[in-house]
């Protein structure tokens, strides 16, 4: 025979479980942005790394040469500021999604409504990692571009 839990005990383990239920669905949001953050980096340091190889370059070459190799490295410049921005927005929406597990949580284990600092700190990440997104859209163009005018 199973033994029977008082409904007062039942009622705040069964809250509980449900702040946490509610808590971790942004969780996974958390997960696929650290994805892009993971891509983001890469992508920062493959432009380093090409700016290393031409600043060398430049101090080997021609005159003519190297005119063509700083025009280049100005370009891995903005390169290297749109990921940089990217990398901002996508930890700053990190920063807000962990803000609202942890609203999430405290307002489903204290018993207060705070849906008006959930939606407007929910909708802020979304605003930020629409942000990260388009400004590495802006970088691939760019890289693209560079590598048009190569061929």
């Amino acid at each position: 025979m199973p033994a029977v839990v008082p409904l007062a005990v039942a009622a705040p383990v069964e809250g509980l479980a449900r702040s946490i239920q509610l808590s971790v669905a942004p969780v996974f949001l958390l997960a696929g942005v650290s994805g892009l953050l993971g891509v983001f980096t890469t992508r920062l340091a493959r432009i380093i790394e090409r700016a290393r190889t031409l600043q060398d370059q430049a101090q080997d070459a021609a005159i003519a040469t190297s005119r063509q190799v700083r025009r280049e490295l100005q370009v891995q410049k903005q390169r290297m500021a749109l990921v940089m921005r990217a990398i901002q927005c996508c930890t700053v929406t990190v920063l807000l999604v962990a803000l609202v597990v942890a609203v999430v949580f405290v307002s489903a284990v204290a018993r207060l409504n705070l849906a008006l600092m959930v939606v407007p700190l929910f909708v802020a990440a979304m605003a930020f990692l629409m942000a990260a997104v388009v400004l590495f859209l802006l970088e691939i163009q760019l890289a693209a571009e560079q590598l048009r005018r190569r061929f």
